[in-house]
């Protein structure tokens, strides 16, 4: 083999051989680094029962992606010969450390750590190694430990129970394994699952600690029977320096029964913990204080142990130990050090763990750090890492936004995160009482930074213990008492008192981090129905909703989450009031000045710059919108929200090169959002680039959730450039989208749209008929209500148009932009159609102090309808001047109009204003003006140069030009 290329692997040498396979170190030519082929053993070839298992191998590890296990890179097959590619680990097997003698208890304990963690991962993936030995564990020249040969593992079924007492079917009356290392049901034959590895993880830990096997004095079958009916000799008579605590800890994993063992990986991972301080603590001689005072460097994200000196204090953790159940006090990373590093600072960030449950009780997993993270919120000084920010820190440490948070996990997040310090936290049951722990430990260096105990006395008390515990932490961690006492609400109060909801909301946290709002949807609404009080469950509901563009299901959830405020702590309090002022009275003014009162208690949260910057938009005030967004930017630099709101400011203050930049800056981030895809396509359709919308397009349709938004924008675009039939089919199958992805309100407002084009357009009786069925979809849609009405008006019915006003003034009555934008030039148009253009510009009038206000439910930023309306009042009024200046506006601000209707009929608005000064002026204004008219008459017409030719107001067009010559 010596040699030989397989595949893209040339051949160096032979590295080791077993029954399992031969491996070799080959070259990958196509990388240029070094891996390790494994093959069948020569002789094996043409062993289908032996190339099915090796298949195997490679189907487990493939499904593993964790820093203690070996990484598999390819499973290929060349000339009949199967193999893997494998991680080329250097370092020394565990068989070859034992041979030098048993090693010290804080080593044995580290060792413990890492092979608990690989196995809790690898269990996670349903992976049951089966063949754990010292052999197959390698410790790297850092002091990383690597599980490998997965050459025996055995796959779990994903609809097997999670229970423990549940067994996996293994291949009738086979024993495979090594012996020393099987546990007495693998023994057997017998069904095995992970607690079968347990056995294993202990029978190695008493070799590291004793230098020999549990059975030392056995052979043979001999040894089948002491594994099978004989206790193992105690490790203390073999090494009378392990101290009671990892005896414990061994003996308990080399149970006979399954049950009797740890019932996971994870479970023995806490009782390690909480040994790994008492392992440096008991040893007393110069020689081993030094071995632990100073070990090899430890790998990134591992902690290493470290002696506590004989000047430093020496608490230590509880650990309660009884034949059935070992609960750690504290299950985190309980590593002491030479002294306590310095407290936290306001420029510090934190990143949370996720708590080490060893209760049996499913309910704590994931609730409790989601109510843990919901107390520090409350604090001004700490700064929590988001689940969004948690989940880009993982794809950057090539792991997915699912992985399990483990302290050592959490450890290299915060370093690479650039945050300070990290919190990991622990359940234990001690009969009815529950046993809480929490310990801040400093990333850079794993220094304890403060730690908090507490026991609660019942289930229902554990959020309250843990709301009090998470309240010492913070001023332990640095922040003042002043704060602590200020934001301090109980966390029953500012969450839920039923763990049940409080899970169900956890989950929707996590799944709007991995999946989006539409997958989170379901768990917060199942969060609210097992709470009805809960109100931070209903606000987020709420924003699903309006995540997803069904503003008026939004408004509901608000609404009920407002009334409900006061069950919630000071920062959801002002959350809630903003989100209910933004989104559902629409009272700018308050929400502004909410936010405003937020960013002054809490001015380390992003989140509320940004919404702030988006009731500037909504007032037309995009320059202040962009600054304050632009603070949000260095506290989160890496949320795509910041990016596509920065870029539509860019885009409505006419700065396009701005926008492009900023797009191109996020999407260098590898960030990404719908909204950047909105402006793109309005960047190319600037740009007349067509090649370019279509690419967008294509992104679009391939996105069932914002098809939808593709095909309305697509309609816009035909519509605009006059291709009306086109734009009619588009719009149906925009609508027929939304109504798929449930949201019926996009597909009404699509339709309201098409109505307002429609009657602009002068077909008012295919206008009236879209309203009508945009009302129809959605009946109670703000959005779709007032395009609605607006659309009736312009076609001349001013019935339903006034009767609409009337219920969306009584609905709204409070709203910013309904009283200011819509209803005036709803009323306007209703005037002008009774010949009254004197009442319809005092109308619009009340408009022009927010006219260019960013509309939240449309596809672009605004159509300018008031001001579309306001120009043709002045048409009417005789006011050719005036009306042009208004027409102008639309055209002097077309990144806020985009591809709408108003920007292709402002060409004509232009000419017909001029065509009006030319008749009422004289002498050289008049030429002047006519002049002006005959050219913006040749731009529309050149717009429409396509158009379909029915369309009435393009023969009018044509008439008053033809006339005008």
């Amino acid at each position: 083999m010596i040699g030989r290329t397989v595949s893209h692997y040339r051949i160096i040498e032979k590295i080791g051989a077993g029954g399992m396979g031969e491996v070799y170190r080959a070259h990958d030519v196509q990388l240029e680094r070094d891996v390790a082929l494994k093959f069948l053993p020569s002789g094996t070839l043409t062993d289908e029962s032996a190339r099915k298992q090796f298949r195997k191998e490679a189907l487990a590890l493939a499904k593993l992606n964790h820093p203690n296990i070996e990484t598999v890179y390819e499973f290929g097959s060349q000339d009949s010969a199967d193999f893997l590619a494998m991680e080329l680990i250097a370092g020394n097997s565990l068989k070859k450390k034992i041979n030098e003698g048993p090693l010290l208890e804080a080593e044995t304990v580290r060792l413990g750590l890492q092979l608990a963690e690989g196995l809790a991962a690898a269990h996670e993936q349903g992976v049951v190694h089966r063949d754990l030995k010292p052999a197959n564990l390698i410790v790297t020249p850092t002091g990383r430990l690597k599980i490998l040969d997965f050459g025996l593992a055995k796959l779990i079924h994903h609809d097997a129970p999670t229970d423990m007492t549940h067994s996996i079917t293994m291949e009738s009356g086979t024993i495979s394994g090594t012996v020393p290392y099987m546990a007495p049901e693998q023994l057997r034959g017998l069904d095995v699952d992970p607690r079968a590895d347990i056995y294993g993880a202990g029978a190695v830990l008493y070799e590291l600690a004793t230098g020999c096997r549990p059975f030392p004095q056995s052979q043979g079958a001999e040894l089948m029977g002491a594994i099978l009916h004989q206790p193992p000799v105690p490790p203390s008579s073999m090494n009378p320096r392990i101290a009671p605590g990892l005896e414990n800890v061994i003996l308990k994993a080399l149970q006979k029964e399954p049950l009797q063992r740890y019932q996971s990986a994870r479970e023995l991972l806490v009782a390690l913990e909480g040994l790994s301080f008492s392992a440096a603590a008991t040893t007393t001689d110069a020689a081993s204080a030094i071995r632990i005072a100073a070990p090899a460097a430890a790998p990134t994200g591992e902690p290493s142990p470290a002696l506590a000196s004989s000047t430093a204090s020496r608490s230590r953790w509880l650990v309660i130990a009884s034949p059935a159940v070992v609960v750690v006090a504290l299950a985190v990373v309980a590593y002491s050090y030479f002294h306590r590093a310095s407290a936290l600072t306001e420029k510090d960030t934190i990143v949370l763990s996720d708590f080490t449950n060893t209760t049996g009780d499913a309910v704590f997993d994931d609730t409790l750090k989601t109510a843990l993270n919901e107390s520090l919120r409350q604090s001004p000084f700490l700064y929590v890492l988001s689940e969004s920010e948690v989940a880009k820190t993982l794809q950057l440490m090539t792991r997915p936004s699912s992985t399990k948070l483990t302290p050592e996990v959490t450890r290299e997040l915060c370093q690479r995160a650039g945050s300070k310090a990290y919190i990991a936290g622990a359940i234990g049951s001690l009969g009815n009482e529950y046993v809480l722990g929490l310990k801040a430990v400093n990333c850079q260096n794993g220094a304890t930074l403060a730690k908090e105990q507490v026991t609660a006395a019942s289930k229902e008390k554990v959020l309250d213990a843990l709301g009090e515990s998470a309240t010492k932490m913070r001023e332990k961690l640095g922040e003042s008492l002043a704060t602590v006492q200020r934001f301090d609400v109980p966390l029953e109060q500012a969450t839920t008192s039923s763990l049940e909801a409080l899970k169900a909301y956890s989950l929707g946290l996590k799944a709007t981090s991995e999946k989006g709002f539409a997958a989170a949807l379901p768990y917060n609404q199942r969060a609210i129905e097992l709470d009805p009080n809960f109100a931070v469950g209903y606000d987020e509901v709420g924003a699903d909703y309006a995540s997803l563009g069904e503003v008026t299901r939004a408004s509901e959830y608000l609404t009920k989450a407002f009334q409900l405020r006061e069950h919630a702590s000071q920062v959801e309090k002002l959350d809630i009031t903003a989100d209910y002022y933004s989104k559902v009275t629409g009272e700018l003014n308050k929400a502004a000045q909410t936010f405003q009162e937020e960013i002054a208690s809490y001015p380390r949260k992003p989140g509320v710059y940004g919404s702030l910057g988006i009731v500037y938009a909504s007032q037309g005030e995009y320059e202040k919108a962009s600054e304050i967004t632009r603070q949000a930017v260095p506290l989160a630099p890496d949320a795509v929200r910041w990016y596509t709101n920065l870029a539509n400011y860019a885009l409505a203050l006419q700065q396009f090169d701005g926008a492009r930049q900023i797009i191109h800056e996020a999407q260098a981030r590898k960030l990404d959002s719908v909204l950047f895809h909105n402006a793109l396509y309005a960047l190319s359709f600037f740009g007349l680039d067509s090649a370019a919308m279509t690419e967008q397009q294509q992104w679009f349709a391939g996105k069932p959730q914002f098809e939808n938004v593709g095909l309305a924008l697509a309609s816009d675009t035909e519509g605009y450039e006059g291709h009306l039939g086109k734009a009619r089919e588009l719009t149906r199958r925009a609508v027929d989208s939304a109504i798929r992805a449930d949201s019926r309100e996009d597909g009404a407002i699509w339709q309201a749209n098409a109505a307002l084009q429609q009657a602009a357009y002068g077909n008012a009786a295919e206008a009236r008929q879209r309203a009508a069925e945009a009302l129809k979809i959605a009946p109670t849609s703000q959005g779709a209500q007032s395009e609605a009405a607006l659309a009736f008006a312009m076609a001349g019915d001013m019935a339903r148009a006034e009767s609409l006003a009337q219920d969306l003034g009584k609905r709204f009555p409070l709203d910013t932009q309904m009283q200011s934008l819509w209803l005036p030039a709803i009323q306007a148009q209703v005037v002008l159609d009774r010949k009254n253009p004197a009442a319809a510009l005092n109308a619009t009038q009340a408009a022009s102090a927010i006219e260019f206000g960013q509309i939240q439910f449309v596809v672009n930023i605004s159509c300018l309808y008031p001001v579309y309306v306001h120009a043709e009042a002045f048409l009417a009024a005789g006011q050719g001047s005036a009306a042009a200046a208004e027409f102008q506006k639309i055209l002097d601000h077309s990144g806020i109009v985009w591809n709408c209707w108003t920007g292709a009929l402002a060409h004509l608005g232009v000419a017909r204003a001029n065509a009006l000064q030319a008749k009422t002026s004289q002498g050289a204004d008049a030429d002047a003006a006519r002049v002006r008219a005959l050219a913006a008459y040749k731009d529309f017409l050149a717009l429409w140069k396509d158009a379909d030719p029915d369309i009435p107001i393009l023969k009018e067009a044509k008439a008053e030009y033809a006339k005008l010559q």
